[in-house]
């Protein structure tokens, strides 16, 4: 069975260690589309932080789709038709926060093209905007300032730390919500049954294509239940460990075009 859509984590595997697309994969993912094939692009980022990507890759005219926040939600990126979406329980965004602030790390959310948080200056909330190419909106106090619907919170800090807080808020929320780190200093959090494998599984569903048919592939710890789920699962050289023992095929790493690499060999036609 021929493979029709290919799923691609951003930060660590379409991306290079600049966070930049080379001319190689973009060249052979465009020619795919022109194939037919279907790109999706799934990412722990919000939406505002995958459209330029979306749009480099022309995702617009071949009729592409974006899995933000982890899956939270789903967009046809050609006629911008938000198709699914989940947002967080606003009873448990007080305990997120306090989780946060007693262990001394910054909190953040989104709205349009502003991440949202009490501590701007934080080194980790700056790499977070500057991944997303977004602007860091200081407010006074959080809880007052999120009265909107939010697809998730995001804690940001040091590593060992942070892993040791994930253990702690995976026990309290196991039963509400998905809780885990999409890079060692950002702790994810969203609604229970937000991953990308589960979002994938809903887009599929939609426009009627089966998992035999798919590639994903990725490099993180969020990018397993997409590799597990797909026909074909596929990790980057550089990717963690587990995510490399649950692969199908193992890929040159982001920064040797290993996108590219698995499009060429799995998908394009001569």
């Amino acid at each position: 069975m021929p493979y029709r859509i290919i799923v691609l984590d951003l930060d660590g595997t379409l991306t290079n260690s600049r966070k930049e697309i080379t001319p190689r994969t973009r060249e052979t993912l465009i020619r795919a589309q022109q194939q037919g094939i279907k790109v999706v692009l799934a990412s722990g980022r919000p939406t505002y932080g995958i459209a330029p990507i979306a749009n480099q890759l022309e995702l617009d005219v071949y009729g592409g789709y974006i899995l933000a926040y982890n899956g939270g939600e789903i967009i046809d990126w050609k006629t911008r038709e938000v198709l699914h979406a989940q947002v967080l329980a606003p009873e448990v965004i007080p305990y997120m926060y306090r989780c946060a602030h007693e262990n001394g790390f910054a909190i953040v959310t989104y709205r349009d093209n502003y991440v949202i948080t009490e501590t701007p200056d934080d080194e980790y909330v700056q790499k977070e905007a500057i991944l997303n190419v977004m602007q860091t909106l200081r407010v006074d106090n959080f809880l007052e300032y999120i009265d909107f619907p939010i697809p998730k919170c995001l804690i940001v800090g040091e590593a060992e730390r942070l892993h040791q807080l994930e253990k702690v808020m995976y026990e309290q929320l196991k039963e509400t919500n998905e809780v885990y780190r999409s890079e060692p200093y950002f702790l994810e959090l969203v609604p229970k049954g937000i991953d990308k494998a589960q979002s994938l599984e809903v887009l599929l569903k939609k426009i009627g294509i089966s998992r035999e048919e798919v590639i994903a592939c990725g490099d993180g710890f969020n990018d397993l239940s997409m590799i597990r789920y797909a026909g074909l699962g596929v990790a980057m050289q550089n990717a963690q460990p587990i995510v490399r023992e649950a692969a199908d095929f193992i890929t040159l790493s982001n920064d040797e075009d290993g996108v590219a690499h698995v499009v060429e060999r799995f998908m394009l036609k001569p």
